[in-house]
């Protein structure tokens, strides 16, 4: 079974990360064999909705499950209307991790246990992104019609 692991390393004997959608990497693992992939989370930086495209990412890549950390409501229904089974709460060692798996010892979820932006940090993107322009926005009106009355705003004579 190929199960998504978000990882702070690039192997097996690294711990998970605990944010789901801005996670270092993701690790892949098929557990018959514990052979795994690696790949950088490329939502770590996304400004909002990083959590709903690492969620895309992992069904894209064929993943039934998902271990981590913390996982916000929106990345959980986006897995869970995938198809792919949530297990969150988890700390430690990859490998540690994912023999509790094997063992049955973890628990799936449809129940998110992080807030909605979570992984900002506080910060949600609320700002209008509508600046003064430094000094009020007011010109001088001298435009770009070199004094031939296209915005010359004042007379030279």
């Amino acid at each position: 079974m190929k199960i998504a692991v978000s990882s702070s390393g690039k192997n097996l004997d690294s711990l998970i990360d605990p944010r789901f959608g801005r996670c270092a990497y993701f690790l892949m693992v098929e557990t018959d064999d514990m052979s795994f992939e690696i790949f950088d989370n490329q939502s770590i930086s996304f400004g909002g909705g990083a959590g709903i495209q690492s969620a895309q990412f992992i069904s894209s890549k064929g993943a039934k499950a998902v271990i981590t950390g913390n996982c916000g409501p929106n990345a959980v229904k986006t897995l869970t209307a995938a198809g792919i089974e949530v297990f969150l709460g988890n700390t430690g060692i990859v490998r540690e991790v994912l023999q509790k798996f094997k063992n049955r010892k973890l628990t799936p979820t449809n129940i998110a246990n992080a807030s909605e932006y979570s992984g900002l940090g506080g910060k949600t993107n609320s700002g209008r992104g509508m600046g003064s322009g430094g000094r009020g926005g007011v010109g001088r009106g001298r435009g770009m019609g070199g004094q031939r009355g296209f915005g010359a705003g004042r007379n030279r004579s």
